[in-house]
Order: structure tokens, then C-alpha cells, then sequence
């Protein structure tokens, strides 16, 4: 057999198969970058969950967490790989199906969802603590991006009014909740969303007000975002354990890290595998992993903005601007929040943190990013 024969395994650049298909289309490096945070996540498990687990009453085995995230971590990557095969059409009725299923989810949690520290955020589905707010977020980009550019190209459809309502719908049951951070969220990738898509600013400066005034009413009537934002902006307002210990293990870990499961603060941090996680990677990892840590976050959103430099279709390019400027922003916010550079925030880190419904939601949509960026020609052109 000749050595440039394909093997039975290899996929060639005329595999006309499904996967063959979708191998010489998608974004590799994309993957590959999305692979390694989920690796990443993966070892920062395996050291955070004991003493994560010995804060907690009643759980024996000291890597609970770590055994629960292997458990979705293999359904988040064949998600997110499933979602890539996808045609841009059946992503777009994927989104609008999956939003409003998320919607009752909300009503349903609102309704008899389990509430903790004050907020009602999780509904138990067959034993399984479900977060809808998570999932609403990627069906939320995609669905506001083609309201907006079926409004461009037709002016008959009234897409702007319909993005507005959505958003007053979705922003309201998440401030019931209530979640501002999550609406923050939102509302951000909203407002990028409308710039690019070149509609006028004063719904830009509408959406802006409405998250201000959500915001000054956050602070005035929730105890817990009181407490927050005076801790941040008081040093010594007694509200400041979280994020002194966080800056206590960056402080430790210097630039090389004690090592993996070496770390000793997270046993005082609560949260230490979810919201606090990027401390534990300062800890235990140091300083240079860290800056890879956002070297890869940094690398994911820039390389996915390059493959929209020449899109021709306004609804991929407002779907994947909204879905990699929210999977930024959730970066940003849960890394600024360790570094206390902003007032703290229970976000979770994107694939690094624990938690089911954020780990297959993220999935969910960078599987989106990466089906609508996947290059789009007659199969056998030249690549």
C-alpha cells in the first residue's frame, strides 16, 4: 500500500461524510482552545473539591465534586460537538425552541424552585439541581440576533419591538429570581448586539438605563448586593472574607504556585470550586498558568471574531458577537471579581467552574459558535 494511501481512520480532505465534513470545516483551533480550558477545569477540580467538600455537612467522600463534573464533563463535550454538526438553519430553531423552553423553566423555578441565600435560581428535575437561567442565555443571543437581522433585511418585520419585548421578558423573571448578575449579562450582550447590527443608539441607551436603574434598585432593596457593593467600595466594612482570602492565595502562589493540591487557603474560601476557582488556580498553579488561563479565554473570543471578518450573513455575525461577548464578559466578571478589581459576583467561571448547568450550557452555545462559524462552501472546493 502505498505510505500516501488514507488510513481507515484519517479523514480526508473528499470524506463526504458527516464528520468528514465537519472536520474540514470547523474551527479546529477554536476546539482545541475550548478542549484545553475543559482539561484545565478538570485538574482545578481534582484539588478544590476535598476541602470544598469538608466545609459541608454530611458528605463523606472528599472528591464528590470532582466525580459529579466527570460526569458531565463527557456529555458537555459530545454537546458541544453534536451542536457543531448543526446547519445554521436548525441552530436558529434550535435557539428559538430551546428559549422558550427556558422561559417556563423560569416560571417553573419561581414557582417551586429550591431557594438559596436569598434567591430562587435552581429547580430539581429528576434529582438533577437545574439552573435555567444558564441555558437561557446562549437561546437568548442566537434568538435576539435574528429578530434584529430579520428586522434589517425586511422592513416589513417588526424584529426591534419583538428583541425589546423579549428582553423586558427575560430581564424581568431574572431580577424575580432574583440574578442581577445575570441580567447584567444579558443586557450587555444586548447592547453589543444592537450596535453591530447599526440600529439606532437610543436602544442602546435604553437598554443602558433600564440595567442602571436595575442596578440602583438591586442596591436599595437586596440586602446581599448592598453588603457586596459597600465591602467593595469600604475596605473596612466587615464584609470581606471571600475576596481577602482570595487575595491571599494569588499572594501564595507567586509565580510558579505551590502545586497541584498543594494549596491551603481554599480550605478557608468558601465557594473555593465554583465562584473562587481562579483562585485556587492562582494558588496552586501560580502566576504564568493564570496568564494562560486568560491567554485562552483571550485566544477563544479573538479567533472566533476573526472568522466573522468576512461574514456575509448579519444573523451569524450578531449570533456569535452576542454568544463569544457573553462568554467573555462571564470570564471577566468571574476573574475580576477573585482579583477584587470589581465587587464580587457568583458567576462561574466558563468550563473551569464546578457546576452541571453551567458547564453543559456553555457548551451549548460555544457548539453554536463553532456551527456557525464553520466554513461554508460547496464540498470539494478547494479549502
Amino acid at each position: 500500500m502505498s505510505s500516501t494511501t488514507p488510513t481507515r481512520n484519517s479523514f480526508t480532505r473528499t470524506d463526504t461524510s458527516v464528520l468528514g465534513r465537519w472536520w474540514w470545516t470547523v474551527d479546529r483551533w477554536t476546539l482545541a482552545g475550548l478542549l484545553a480550558l475543559m482539561g484545565l477545569g478538570a485538574l482545578l477540580m481534582l484539588a478544590a473539591s476535598p476541602a470544598s467538600v469538608a466545609r459541608i455537612p454530611g458528605l463523606s467522600n472528599s472528591f464528590h465534586f470532582a466525580q459529579r463534573h466527570f460526569i458531565f464533563l463527557p456529555a458537555a463535550v459530545a454537546l458541544m460537538i453534536g451542536i457543531s454538526l448543526m446547519d445554521i438553519r436548525t441552530v436558529r430553531r434550535m435557539a428559538v425552541l430551546g428559549l422558550a423552553g427556558s422561559l417556563v423553566m423560569l416560571l417553573l423555578t419561581l414557582a417551586f424552585g429550591d431557594e438559596t441565600k436569598g434567591a430562587t435560581r435552581w429547580i430539581n428535575v429528576f434529582g438533577f439541581s437545574l439552573q435555567a437561567s444558564e441555558f437561557l442565555k446562549p437561546f437568548f443571543a442566537v434568538t435576539m440576533a435574528w429578530m434584529f437581522a430579520t428586522g434589517k433585511s425586511d422592513a416589513a418585520f417588526p424584529g426591534q419591538r419583538i428583541a425589546l419585548g423579549i428582553y423586558l421578558v427575560v430581564a424581568s423573571l431574572l431580577l424575580m429570581q432574583p440574578d442581577l448578575g445575570q441580567t447584567i449579562l444579558i443586557t450587555a450582550v444586548a447592547c453589543v448586539q444592537l450596535f453591530l447590527a447599526g440600529l439606532p443608539l437610543i436602544f442602546v441607551g435604553i437598554l443602558f438605563l433600564l440595567g442602571l436603574v436595575g442596578l440602583i434598585m438591586a442596591y436599595l432593596t437586596l440586602p446581599h448586593v448592598t453588603a457586596r457593593i459597600d465591602g467593595f467600595l469600604d475596605k473596612d466594612s466587615g464584609n470581606r472574607y471571600q475576596i481577602e482570602r482570595s487575595l491571599d492565595a494569588f499572594k501564595n502562589g507567586g509565580l510558579m504556585g505551590q502545586g497541584p493540591g498543594e494549596g491551603t487557603v481554599k480550605a478557608q474560601l468558601p465557594d473555593s470550586h465554583s465562584d473562587f476557582i481562579f483562585a485556587v488556580a492562582g494558588e496552586e498553579l501560580g502566576l504564568i498558568v493564570c496568564l494562560v488561563i486568560v491567554g485562552l479565554y483571550a485566544f477563544i473570543v479573538l479567533r472566533g471574531l476573526a472568522r466573522l471578518m468576512n461574514e456575509t450573513s448579519l444573523f451569524v455575525l450578531l449570533a456569535c458577537a452576542g454568544l463569544l461577548a457573553q462568554f467573555a464578559l462571564q470570564a471577566t466578571i468571574n476573574m475580576a471579581s477573585a482579583l477584587s478589581i470589581i465587587p464580587t459576583k457568583g458567576m462561574t467561571l466558563p468550563f473551569l467552574s464546578y457546576g452541571g448547568s453551567s458547564l453543559l450550557a456553555l457548551a451549548l452555545g460555544m457548539g453554536m459558535v463553532l456551527a456557525m462559524t464553520r466554513r461554508r462552501f460547496q464540498f470539494g472546493d478547494p479549502l
